[in-house]
């Protein structure tokens, strides 16, 4: 196990990488090359726009215009762009943003040009984003280079394009959130999604018991093959009931709860004295409010974070990635990318979503590649 331990805390691949701007030059001539290159790179892109908040009939396939980068900014062309819950959040108004706006937290792509001044960021890298600033659903994006990190050779694109938001939430959930540690007994509530799946793995990896909750008998193999010591399918079963039976009544130390308004009681029922109710996600809806007083029974801590708030710093972010890309080098972690579709067919990605239809990742691939 400590060498076990040692690999997980490994960032082998992002120390270091940082960037600067040069002095900006003061002279006509370099002002006008650059109205030449913002000229010369205005074009138009396909991209997925959204007018109005509803289902996945919102989701706009258009041209739009994109231009040149900025100082500090890089130009990148998708080679594939991941899917996620939040994503259906924006859509549907549960998040706020201002309208008209293009979805996506996260992507993958070689950079076409780079800002003014910027260092550290040459065209024809390999780089992946994900978090802010929204708009990954296109072809192309203009995005601060900050917000990049380096795709590892050991990696592939459309891994890393899966991996990117789902890694690193399931990094900062079990390595920053609450530390998992051996010897502890985890809840996962829809163990077989996206973020399900990496927490199963990267918990059972750090030497805690895993149980996990699911939605059907595939979904069940799956998260048993993720590691999973119990599966527990909510359809069939009460799974408050199964976590009391297996933990022969003593609860769980951490619930990791995506899933909200449906298991959020049920999930608090679940936890041991002084446990941990993390809920990340809210994919049945918001869960009811409860008095604050009813955390007193049991001495329990609630929180709702989110990953923007773990990966503020470059730092930060560079830590976060550099260990899920270590992990996944290393075979710690699996990526099942079992869903892809073109780009311009991301409603139908929501919809499958949404009706429960998938496991593991999503990826939408621009039309063309």
């Amino acid at each position: 196990m400590g060498a076990l331990r040692g690999v997980l805390h490994k960032t082998p691949f992002l120390v270091g990488t940082h960037f600067t701007r040069k002095s900006p030059s003061s002279s006509v001539a370099s002002t006008r090359l650059v109205v030449v290159q913002a000229r010369a790179f205005a074009n138009m892109v396909k991209a997925i726009k959204i007018y109005e908040h509803g289902g996945p009939e919102v989701l706009k396939w258009e041209d739009v215009e994109i231009g040149a980068p900025k100082e500090g900014e890089i130009r990148v062309k998708h080679k594939a762009i991941g899917v996620n819950f939040i994503d259906i959040y924006y859509r549907k108004g549960v998040y706020k943003t201002e309208l008209p706006f293009i979805p996506g937290h996260e992507a993958v792509g070689v950079v076409t040009a780079v800002g003014p001044g910027l260092t550290g960021r040459k065209v024809g890298d390999l780089v992946a984003y994900a978090g802010n600033p929204l708009g990954s659903y296109t072809e192309q994006q203009i995005l601060p280079a900050k917000v990049a990190v380096p795709v590892p050779p050991a990696i592939d694109p459309l891994v890393a394009a899966s991996i990117m938001l789902k890694g690193m939430t399931a990094h900062f959930l079990v390595r920053r959130c609450f530390k998992v540690e051996p010897g502890q007994t985890v809840l996962v509530q829809a163990a077989a999604g996206g973020v399900g799946s990496l927490l199963c793995q990267w918990a059972r990896a750090l030497g805690a018991t895993v149980i996990g909750t699911v939605s059907s008998e595939a979904k069940a193999a799956q998260a048993t093959e993720d590691g999973c010591h119990h599966v527990i399918i909510y359809g069939k079963e009460d799974f408050v009931a199964c976590v009391q039976r297996i933990t022969d009544g003593k609860g769980v130390d951490v619930v990791y709860d995506s899933v909200g308004k449906d298991t959020f009681q049920g999930s608090l029922t679940c936890l041991k004295k002084r446990g941990y109710m993390v809920s990340y996600g809210q994919s049945s809806g918001t869960p009811d409010p409860i008095p604050l007083s009813s955390l007193a029974v049991k001495s329990l801590f609630l929180t709702r974070p989110s990953l923007m708030q773990y990966t503020e710093t470059r730092d930060e972010l560079l830590e976060a990635a550099g260990e899920v890309f270590a992990n996944v080098a290393s075979g710690i972690l699996r990526v099942h990318v079992n869903h892809t579709y073109p780009l311009s067919q991301a409603a139908q990605a929501h919809a499958d979503l949404e009706a429960r239809k998938t496991t593991g990742s999503i990826v939408l691939i621009p039309d063309g590649n």
